[in-house]
């Protein structure tokens, strides 16, 4: 069993001191999760990827019955390889920094701040004789696509009784988020014929078909940006495109055989998405990949769907809304450019806000670090939501 944890930071150290990163396991970190729980009477399960080598976990603390809130967190991080930390980014670093207390490490802000708030907020939880159900959900892979959350969300309504709210601890400033933007993510994929560069006439160029390809992408984002609608509530109010990475060539003297092209773009919640799809793929299949196989029949283009996570869309006066509208006090909603699990809860009829300690802003950098100030506020809120769930009140 691992090292008994009970403060918020006691137990952010532990968190952070577990690499993450999306590409390897999350079972240690769940493993000191599970002991966690157990220490206070708490079971949980285990919803496994198919590999088995990471897992979602899903605890529910107070009676068996719907209407239950959802305390949502990712436990996967972004890489810190070619990054210049100050620290070791899987070491909890505390520091005073312009007279603010501030916790460095990967994961702090996004977001294992949030997951070790409610964390210490388990002894308490335990004891409080609880009328509304909370259950903890820890997710997987939510850098990378949000692959794992769907297996888990599966479980509610049906394995467990399904909730009333769920509550994404993003951060977010301890500010109540309605809606973020969704993203597509693709691979174009060029096979050229290579030959020597003194002969481009026997070749065909992977690299300057891609070109093309990319210029059409800037294209299309040009078109759907001065389409936008200025009262969207988002920032910038269009569906945005990048380019992210371009690999292909083997030397300066060859024509280059292959040439793939990454791309994302990423939707708001009215966009029709399928039909931006479709745009690409129209253009890939009737005019790149043909003029392709004119020069060679030997070469070609081909799009591959890497990833796809839904826009969520706000819903005012939603039940979430309001529920953490007045555990916060806030007056306003804001909504976001980056893609969380929100929208897959809410795809599962579940009402889901996000609202957690730390600022976006600080999260996948170097030296990223979390305010105690914005701790401090997110333990406030969860002492005003177990009272609300001890009071066994109704959503406001």
């Amino acid at each position: 069993m691992a090292d008994v944890a009970d403060t918020t930071t006691e137990i952010l150290a532990h968190l952070i001191g577990f690499d993450t990163t999306s590409h390897l396991s999350n079972l240690d970190l769940i493993e000191f999760v599970e002991d966690h729980l157990a220490r206070h009477g708490i079971t949980a399960r285990r919803i496994p990827s198919d590999d088995g080598t990471k897992t979602n976990l899903l605890a529910t603390i107070g009676p068996d019955v719907e209407g239950g809130i959802v305390l949502s967190g990712h436990t996967d991080v972004v890489p810190v390889a070619g990054q210049d930390w100050s620290s070791d980014p899987f070491l909890l670093d505390t520091r005073e920094v312009d007279g603010q207390t501030r916790h460095f490490g990967r994961g702090t802000a996004d977001m294992k701040g949030f997951i070790a708030a409610v964390l210490a907020r388990v002894p308490e939880l335990a004891h409080a004789g609880l009328k509304t159900p909370i259950h903890i959900g820890l997710t997987y892979d939510e850098e990378v696509g949000c692959k794992g959350v769907g297996r888990m969300i599966e479980q509610l309504g049906a394995e467990i009784p399904m909730p009333a709210v769920a509550i994404v601890g993003e951060p977010t400033s301890m500010q109540i988020v309605t809606g973020h933007k969704g993203i597509r993510g693709f691979e174009t994929v060029l096979t050229g014929v290579a030959a020597h560069s003194s002969a481009p006439h026997l070749g065909v160029n992977a690299i300057t078909h891609a070109a093309r390809f990319v210029d059409f992408l800037t294209g299309l984002a040009a078109e759907i940006r001065d389409d936008a609608n200025p009262d969207s509530p988002f920032e910038p109010p269009w569906t945005t495109f990048n380019i992210g990475t371009i690999q292909g060539g083997e030397a300066l003297n060859i024509i280059a055989e292959r040439c793939a092209v990454k791309w994302e773009f990423r939707p708001l919640p009215e966009t029709d998405a399928d039909a931006i799809v479709a745009r690409v793929q129209d253009f890939v299949d009737d005019e790149l990949h043909p003029a392709m196989q004119d020069a060679d029949p030997r070469a070609g283009a081909e799009l591959r769907a890497l990833e796809a996570v839904p826009p969520m869309r706000p819903d005012p006066d939603s039940p979430a809304e309001r529920l953490v509208r007045h555990l916060t006090g806030a007056n306003t909603t804001h909504t976001v450019a980056y893609v969380a699990e929100a929208s897959q809860y809410q795809a599962h009829g579940i009402p889901t806000v996000l609202c957690g300690p730390g600022d976006i802003a600080q999260a996948h950098q170097p030296d990223e670090w979390i305010a105690q100030s914005e701790l401090d506020a997110c333990e406030a809120f969860l002492d005003r939501l177990q009272a609300w769930a001890v009071s066994g009140d109704p959503i406001p």
